[in-house]
């Protein structure tokens, strides 16, 4: 006697990957739900920018390191680190988009640089975008 075969005349798209929620709270039914595609892409967007490389465990180089600009001047150097810091991040550590660009322009207040990061969904060609303001020149 043989086992039953288990087929499908669907073929099975493929499912894209999703980050666990940056702030996982339960939802009225009790559970922890999985954001959407979009949501999930802009979290861990988010945890990037964030991140300092070195501040996680076993991934020393993880992060865009926009916290070590806090102290440095608003300059045009200062300026193309943090988006070439940003670029390289976003490329290593978020497969899940097509990087269409990152500007980083100063701000009306000198201690301010303003951030905006355009990007396409890779699976569905969804467009993106977040601004930042991060603060820069603080003494």
């Amino acid at each position: 006697m043989s086992a039953p075969v288990l087929a499908t005349s669907t073929p099975q798209g493929m499912r894209p990957d999703l980050a666990w929620p940056l702030l996982p709270v339960p939802g009225e039914n009790g559970r922890i739900e999985w954001p959407a595609l979009a949501q999930s892409v802009r979290e861990m967007i988010e945890v990037v920018l964030r991140t300092t490389p070195g501040e996680q465990l076993l991934r020393p180089d993880f992060g865009a390191g926009l916290e070590r600009m806090v102290h440095r001047p608003n300059t045009v150097t200062t300026r193309a680190r943090m988006r070439d810091g940003i670029t390289d991040a976003l490329r290593r550590f978020e497969r899940r988009i097509l990087l269409d660009d990152v500007t980083v322009e100063e701000d009306a207040d000198p201690n301010i640089v303003l951030v905006a990061i355009r990007y396409r969904l890779r699976h569905n060609g969804q467009p993106g975008a977040i601004k930042a303001a991060v603060s820069v020149g603080g003494a």
